[in-house]
């Protein structure tokens, strides 16, 4: 599932894509019903927070998105492609799609983990985007996204405080690793940063929030937003520190970019036990060090 930096990312290139102009929209697929709403409308600015994107497009008429454990964007400079696979939702602005693509770079898609933040198009030269297999791509009041940000927890990319955060997780009896992946205590915190801010913090996943020693809650706050503000340039979610890793000069390499996640069984970078894995654990897989991330 895509994680804070995605979207944060995505708003931004889509902002300086489409923001103040004229955009279309269709939904090929016929799941995407309310696109002759929005089409022909300016789009005023584009929203994240969490994991939910929102595209102001005027009074109550705000596209949201949220991609789920599926859902992604491909982008493309020059003239629509024609329509493949399950396309939920397209939008292009008209004027761009005239222009004349750069060579080679008429389309770019790829995952995160195979993506290491360069080769982009520039994202005001982005002429149209397509959306595949989001969980809600629907039109909703701006109330509606006023409800979310209620009911959503703070998030670190918006330079949010981290009081509402640190005062739940400090009340709870539910342990820091599944308190950590709750929108509602922190908004946009998926299972890698998950993992590798526990990690980083040398804090068992299993001990209960409100056992969590505060310098550790903080230094977890803390190293949230710039880790995930790194993540939307270097798409891999780099979280390991050069002096940590069995090659410290120059750009990690793709086995060296995290602590523990998707590293059980082998040796961790910092004492060499063996990164363990647990499985389903709050609805996701668990990756910790049993020494350096010991229950004390």
């Amino acid at each position: 599932m895509p994680e804070g930096n995605e979207i944060h990312r995505w708003a931004e290139r889509h902002q300086a894509a489409f923001g103040g102009k004229v955009v279309l929209m269709d939904g090929p697929q016929g799941r995407f019903l309310d696109s002759e709403v929005l089409a022909g409308r300016k789009l005023r600015r584009v929203l994240a927070v969490g994991k939910h994107l929102g595209y102001d497009f005027g009074p109550d008429r705000l596209l949201h998105v949220h991609l789920g454990l599926q859902g992604d964007f491909t982008e493309g400079q020059g003239p629509l492609r024609d329509v493949r696979g399950a396309l939920r939702m397209r939008m292009w602005n008209e004027a761009a799609t005239k222009r004349k693509p750069a060579p080679g770079a008429n389309q770019r898609h790829s995952w995160y983990s195979d993506d290491d933040g360069t080769g982009h198009i520039p994202p005001a030269r982005v002429s149209w985007v397509e959306l595949r297999g989001p969980t809600d791509c629907t039109v909703w009041t701006h109330a509606q996204w006023d409800q979310l940000l209620e009911r959503l927890g703070p998030d670190p990319l918006n330079g949010d405080p981290a009081d509402k955060a640190l005062a739940r997780i400090r009340k709870s009896a539910k342990p820091i690793g599944g308190l950590l992946m709750e929108q509602d205590v922190v908004a946009g915190i998926g299972n890698i940063y998950r993992a590798e801010l526990l990690f980083r913090a040398r804090q068992s996943p299993f001990m209960p929030g409100r056992d969590v020693p505060e310098a550790k809650l903080q230094l977890m706050w803390d190293e949230a937003s710039p880790l995930m503000r790194a993540g939307m340039v270097d798409r891999r979610i780099v979280t390991t520190k050069p002096e940590d890793r069995p090659h410290p000069e120059g750009r990690p390499d793709k086995e060296e970019v995290h602590y523990v996640y998707r590293r059980n069984g082998r040796p961790c970078f910092v004492c060499g036990s063996d990164v363990m894995k647990m499985e389903g654990f709050y609805g996701r897989n668990l990756f910790w060090c049993p020494v350096c991330q010991a229950e004390a």
